[in-house]
């Protein structure tokens, strides 16, 4: 058997195929959960798992690859699609697969795309990106004669050890107190001491802190019953200054030995310059909560990027993979096309990253963030970098930038980085509105990406050209920048 399912849990057999050896089929649906397969994967999801056609209907089928002949076993069915799981590799595909490095591959659910060599991940990226437009936005791209530009995916040299940020949840195992990530598709955890795409210094710290919570007998939070203490262990790791900053998430403000706490990990990690508690006492998905405090040390640590430092706190956004952060940003700023006399907005400038990137090159630059404390960290990143032609201001871009075109403040350029669920529909029209001549859109999301696009152009620009750039080598993200002109 080739891939990482031989050691998935297997589906639910109820309703298994009839005596007849056929299924019986239900509402049109030609198999049943249970049923074992054979099917050829003709694509791949946003999420990285096989497309599979089976007599008309498609399986979504984790670790198959486009070209392969695979058998499955069906997991799960809908009226639309169903999910399964590889149990054989039956017939090869382009050549594609590799075996993935990571020994917990086959559980955890951290990575989906160890195992397609890295050079086809990233044509699949734009190719992903490619789909999206045509079939989202309905724009004609330049390999089918069209007019947009899709750019081959920029990657890295070296795919591994690039993040800079763990966010690790802890639970209880057979032996106590463990912390990992995620099985897919679940909310089990699966224990880790060791990530190939975290940077050392993070693995070293989050063992540390495993290590000292047992010795302490700190409780681990329970998911189910919403007791105990440790929900998350939150780990920065600042390549240029080498400081580490520890957040402990938990379930209520009093923690037991605090001080024993941040004395065993001091001891046997250095760098540490910085131990907080964020406490978060919801029954909610969301990591962080609303209270964070200093345990010990500094409340923030220190980190460059292109020449620009940048202040971290326990909750600013802060890009985990600084390599391909310039590479991006450096697309967003060649996009804006600055010659040094353009007034720039920033809209969603969380913590005024691209916003001081754009500075280096504008007049002035205008930041909106709706998050306070992203804006608080924005306007200390341009002060110690002794930035004074940006300004940054609280609310929502589209409340705050018609107030700044009242008060004569009239963009060249607007430039967008939205979370996934891309641009609020207000802040396209009003974009559309101001009229700048150029428009940069920098997605984690290449559907929204496209959905917006399409509205802009409806709206009187053009999508020139989208380049994508992989921020998150071995999943199945892709994040991409964009440049749109007005069209007269």
């Amino acid at each position: 058997m080739s891939g990482r399912s031989g050691n998935r849990k297997p589906g639910n057999r109820s309703g298994r195929v009839s005596s007849g050896g056929a299924p019986q089929a239900i509402n049109g649906v030609p198999v049943v959960v249970g049923q074992r397969i054979e099917c050829h994967i003709v694509g791949l999801t946003h999420d990285g798992e096989g497309v599979g056609r089976f007599e008309g209907y498609t399986l979504f089928v984790r670790d198959a690859l486009p070209g392969e002949r695979v058998q499955a076993e069906v997991v799960s069915i809908g009226k639309s699609f169903g999910k399964a799981r590889m149990t054989e590799l039956l017939e090869s595909g382009t050549g594609s697969r590799v075996a993935p490095p990571c020994p917990i591959y086959d559980t955890c659910g951290g990575c989906q795309l160890q195992h397609m060599a890295y050079a086809e991940q990233l044509r699949w990226k734009r190719q992903h990106v490619v789909d999206n437009l045509v079939r989202i936005g309905k724009l004609k791209v330049a390999d089918d004669g069209g007019s947009v530009i899709v750019h081959p995916t920029i990657g890295m040299d070296d795919p591994w050890r690039y993040r800079n940020k763990a966010q690790v949840p802890i639970g209880h195992g057979v032996g106590g107190l463990i912390g990992g990530f995620y099985e897919q598709g679940s909310n089990d955890i699966v224990e880790m001491d060791a990530c190939l795409i975290q940077e050392v210094e993070n693995e070293e710290t989050v063992r540390a802190v495993k290590e000292a919570a047992r010795l302490l007998d700190i409780p681990a939070y329970n998911r189910v019953t919403g007791r105990g203490l440790l929900r998350h262990v939150v780990v920065r790791h600042a390549r240029t200054t080498g400081q580490r900053m520890i957040v402990l998430v938990t379930n209520g403000r009093d923690i037991p030995h605090a001080q024993e706490l941040v004395g065993l990990i001091r001891e046997k990690i250095a760098g540490v310059v910085s131990v907080c508690q964020n406490v978060n006492t919801l029954v909610t998905p969301v990591v962080f909560g609303e209270e964070t405090r200093v345990l010990w040390g500094e409340e923030v640590i220190y980190d460059e990027i292109d020449g620009i430092q940048f202040a971290i706190s326990p909750r600013s956004f802060f890009q985990v993979n600084p390599e391909q952060t310039v590479r991006l940003y450096g697309k967003a700023v060649e996009y804006a096309a600055l010659t040094g006399d353009e007034t720039v907005i920033d809209a969603y400038c969380g913590a005024g990253t691209i916003s001081l990137f754009l500075a280096r090159h504008a007049d002035r630059v205008y930041g909106v963030e709706i998050i306070p404390e992203a804006i608080e960290d924005a306007r200390r990143n341009a002060r110690i970098n002794g930035i004074q032609n940006a300004e940054f201001a609280v609310g929502p871009a589209e409340v705050v930038m018609p107030r700044w075109q009242s008060e004569g403040i009239v963009p060249d350029v607007i430039v967008v980085d939205p979370p996934r669920k891309g641009c609020d529909p207000i802040l396209i029209s009003t974009m559309l509105e101001l009229r700048p001549s150029r428009i940069v859109y920098v997605s984690c999301n290449p559907s929204t990406l496209a959905r917006d696009l399409r509205l802009l152009e409806d709206g009187g620009y053009r999508t020139v050209e989208v380049q994508p750039v992989d921020m998150f080598p071995h999943t199945g993200h892709v994040e991409c920048c964009s440049l749109l002109v007005r069209k007269n």
